[in-house]
């Protein structure tokens, strides 16, 4: 389901755009449709009221709980059914000070980043922009979510155009502040067009992985050819227009992207710019010819570019106990043998 075409069926059923607004409002906040102190019967049109109920179901069935995984890091792996069956992810961020939910935007993904579980299964089909929202509305049924990040399964320029209409929602009817709304991608130029010319502009996190044109190719053999000094000159003026600094998303490899050729080549390219580098140790994948970093290693790593002026952050990745990397629990649900736990070797 689009959000659009829910919009026209509430103005068929006689809503102007302030019932509208309290629908949406309501849906995306997880909030039933008689909430308020204001009776509906005093505000909403009697063939809106009527169809409630109907509506009401259908935007629950549009994505429910498949299985949890709670992290011992404080972190809750979802894999949320939709309607028609697919399986997707999203995942409880572990506890801060701002409650986070990352969100995915397509079933599978077609960019096969070789590091990544969701890369192996290609491009199944994309998500509505109401299947979307309803990821945000399904975890706050459980708690609150006041920072949404696209950076589930799937590529969100991939599915531009419902991601955007999914994201104008969530800042507006969705009370989510637009800093908070977090566009993740691996670099489509057809993003820094689209993102400037929304009403709600989001943050936006751009997955570098490595200073190394060649390298970057073969990590991410179908991400568009910019060069990382290309991605970082979009980045840096997107950054001055929305007044947020750029997420550089960097998944640390073991022996692949963390050594000191790396480091120097990083300060260059980040130097002075309105930027914050994320270093996330690699979740491991039973299967795939790369491994995680030490603790110590990537500390260090850390502590090395935050010496040389580069702002660096380093993330854990939620949901290792759980083997929850992005892809790892929708491909267990599907097929159980395929993956195979990584703690119980």
């Amino acid at each position: 389901m689009q959000i659009d075409t829910l919009r026209r069926r509430l103005r068929a059923l006689g809503a102007n755009p302030r019932h509208e607004h309290r629908v949406l409002r309501l849906w995306s906040q997880a909030l039933p449709q008689d909430h308020g102190s204001r009776p509906i019967e005093n505000f909403l049109p009697a063939t809106l009221r009527a169809a409630l109920p109907d509506i009401e179901r259908e935007l629950t069935a549009l994505a429910s709980t498949h299985s949890e995984h709670p992290g011992e890091d404080g972190s809750l792996r979802r894999v949320v059914a939709l309607a028609d069956g697919q399986l997707v992810e999203s995942v409880h961020m572990p506890p801060g000070r701002t409650p986070a939910l990352c969100v995915s935007t397509q079933v599978g993904c077609a960019v096969g980043c070789t590091f990544c579980m969701t890369g192996t299964t290609g491009l199944l089909r994309q998500l509505g922009s109401a299947e979307i929202v309803a990821q945000v509305a399904l975890a706050r049924r459980y708690q609150p979510v006041r920072r949404v990040v696209f950076m589930g399964m799937g590529e969100p320029a991939h599915n531009l155009d419902n991601v955007l209409e999914a994201i104008d929602l969530l800042g507006t009817a969705g009370n989510i502040g637009h800093k908070n709304l977090v566009f993740s991608t691996v670099g489509d130029p057809r993003v820094f067009e689209a993102l400037p010319q929304g009403g709600v502009k989001p943050a936006l996190a751009l997955s570098l992985h490595t200073t190394r044109a060649d390298l970057r190719a073969q990590l991410l053999p179908r991400a568009p050819r910019l060069t990382p000094e290309e991605l970082a000159e979009a980045g840096e003026q997107y950054a001055r227009l929305s007044g947020y600094p750029i997420q550089y998303q960097w998944a640390l490899l073991a022996g692949v992207n963390d050594s000191a050729e790396e480091i120097e080549a990083l300060v260059r390219l980040l130097h002075g710019k309105y930027a914050i580098l994320n270093l996330i140790p690699y979740n491991a994948v039973d299967g795939l010819p790369y491994q995680r970093p030490t603790q110590e290693a990537a500390a260090e790593m850390a502590r090395e570019l935050h010496r040389r002026g580069i702002l660096t952050k380093l993330r854990q990745s939620a949901g290792q106990d759980v083997d929850g990397g992005c892809g790892q629990l929708r491909a267990r649900a599907v097929n159980p043998r395929r993956v195979i736990p990584l703690h119980a070797k």
